[in-house]
């Protein structure tokens, strides 16, 4: 599969060092924006997310390795890094998310690729970035969301902390590392030289934690764990219906009139007890129980034509399944139907934001295996023949 490329970033040169999520999905990002995305694997199993996954089907490398090629090269001998050092040379961006220090080790840091290639822009990911005390410690995304603030904050709070179901900080990393990219991107349109990217996992969970850090600085106010609700913004939960369960967001004073309108109770809307967002606040608990009493008499679809009805933020808890059979997702084409050659297709969220001119795209399916593209790479950039690129293999280089 490999379809035309209309993306805004077509004709970038980006080479992907990084393994596992944060590094690969800001190459997925840059690569479904049109830009050209070549994965360094090591030889053999390749990339450890094409084990990944839930089921029988590991799935996840087909949303993460889409818009690749897959090229094979041991970087821990110097056969492998003069090749990716080639690679490098006329590339516009190198990602990598190696432990600090590592590529330095390798001669593949900063300083020896903007010898060759002084437009180069490398982004870096690390669970504490390249300096600092904690540099040098092993950081996984969990780690970066516990020190950045979001583990203390997620959960019941009569309970340890809790997770988001996704690896957050780790795709948060990767997002900051793609925009610092694209504003290195700009930068050298006036300077003509590349940079550093140092895009640290807890900072980027730290940069979305709101007010969490005024909130202390000024009044040592520490925010905990509050469940299903954001303490003080009341109604603005899920609720129980007949059948199922329903998000209802009425914390405005004009939305809320309209709930009480729904609920067949508009006195409440100038009840002193709730007719303010700080009344409404304090009483948070008790609202959200009067509410729920009233949602539980309905069925999810009679709730939703009066939530409709009367213009109250509102939406069902969807799950994979009701993804796929919504309307709004397919008018929107939010999903993608991604051709593989082993499973068919692959339906899966497509890129996003939507540009109106130069719209990303999904142009090739994940490689069906490390090193799938040796040929076309490194004989096209690199001129190697096919008796080099055997020998290349047979010594395990590639």
């Amino acid at each position: 599969m490999e379809t035309e490329n209309s993306g805004a970033l077509k004709g970038l040169k980006v080479i992907e060092m990084g393994q596992l999520i944060a590094g690969p999905f800001c190459g997925q990002l840059l690569g479904d924006m049109g830009a050209d995305v070549v994965k360094i694997e090591p030889p053999g199993a390749g990339d450890p997310m094409r084990q990944w996954g839930n089921g029988v089907h590991k799935v996840w490398w087909e949303v993460i390795g889409r818009n690749k090629r897959s090229v094979t090269a041991n970087l821990r001998v110097t056969e492998g890094q003069n090749l990716v050092r080639r690679l490098l040379a006329d590339a516009d961006i190198m990602i990598e998310n190696f432990k600090p220090g590592t590529v330095e080790k390798w001669g593949l840091g900063p300083a020896d690729l903007h010898a060759i290639n002084p437009r180069l822009i490398i982004v870096r990911m690390s669970g504490y970035g390249q300096t600092g005390p904690y540099s040098t410690r092993a950081g996984y995304g969990g780690i970066g969301e516990a020190m950045g603030g979001w583990r203390a904050i997620v959960g019941d709070p009569d309970r340890p902390p809790s997770r988001m179901g996704v690896s957050i900080g780790d795709t948060l990393a990767a997002t900051y590392g793609c925009m610092g990219a694209l504003a290195a991107l700009h930068a050298r349109e006036a300077s003509g030289k590349g940079q550093v990217v140092d895009s640290a996992l807890y900072e980027a969970v730290l940069q979305v934690m709101e007010s969490i850090v005024p909130e202390y600085d000024l009044m040592g106010l520490v925010r905990q764990r509050s469940g299903s609700i954001l303490p003080g913004i009341a109604p603005s939960n899920v609720y129980a219906c007949k059948d199922g369960e329903y998000m209802i967001g009425g914390n405005g004073d004009t939305v809320f009139a309209r709930l009480c309108e729904a609920m067949g109770q508009p006195d409440l809307a100038t009840d002193p007890r709730y007719a303010t967002h700080v009344a409404r606040g304090e009483r948070q608990a008790e609202l959200d129980t009067l509410i729920e009493q009233w949602t539980l008499t309905k069925t999810v679809d009679e709730l939703e034509v009066l939530m409709i009805a009367h213009s109250v933020p509102a939406g069902r808890v969807y799950t994979g399944k009701d993804m796929l059979t919504d309307p709004h997702f397919d008018a929107r084409e939010a999903i993608a139907q991604v051709p593989h050659p082993k499973h068919g297709t692959v339906r899966m969220q497509a890129p996003m934001p939507k540009l109106s001119d130069t719209p990303s795209s999904i142009r090739r399916s994940a490689p069906n295996h490390p090193g799938e593209h040796n040929a076309e790479v490194y004989g096209a950039r690199l001129g190697l023949s096919a008796a080099e690129l055997g020998d290349l293999e047979r010594k395990g280089i590639i």
